[in-house]
């Protein structure tokens, strides 16, 4: 996948959480970035911000999930001696469940296959053919 192509896609996904209807409001990402932050705010109006803890390991993923609620208004944190991984918003319930959650779920599959398609064609083009995971094999018996 082209790094265009992948541009695209996250483009197309954010269309899709912003509630985009017509191919015109698609193309328009930062449109649609601002109709999601106009959600969050009725949202933040109807009902009581709730605090979520997420726990996520991977460096990437965590930053993209930090900009994603950075883009959209909500500011990410977390309480002093928290592990590096976990990363706290206080925002509506519906917002973070119908909306943030699920748009970064689809966001971080789409990065993290792009980074794997990169990963294994450099890995196969100058280091070695083979990319598959080790082979399983059966434990040797244990002498008593």
């Amino acid at each position: 996948m082209s790094e265009e192509r992948l541009r695209e896609k996250l483009r197309k996904i954010e269309a899709l959480y912003a509630g985009a209807t017509t191919a015109g409001e698609q193309a328009a990402a930062g449109a649609a970035a601002e109709r999601i932050r106009r959600q969050f705010a009725t949202a933040s109006k109807k009902e009581r911000a709730e605090e979520f803890k997420f726990s996520i390991p991977d460096p990437w993923s965590r930053q993209l999930f930090i900009a994603l609620c950075r883009r959209y208004g909500v500011k990410p944190f977390r309480y002093t001696r928290m592990h590096r991984q976990t990363v706290i918003v206080r925002a509506p319930a519906s917002f973070v469940r119908m909306t943030l959650w699920p748009e970064f779920e689809e966001l971080s599959g789409a990065l993290t296959s792009h980074l794997d398609e990169i990963t294994q064609k450099i890995i196969r083009e100058e280091v070695h053919e083979a990319t598959q995971d080790a082979e399983e094999v059966s434990e040797p018996r244990q002498l008593r």
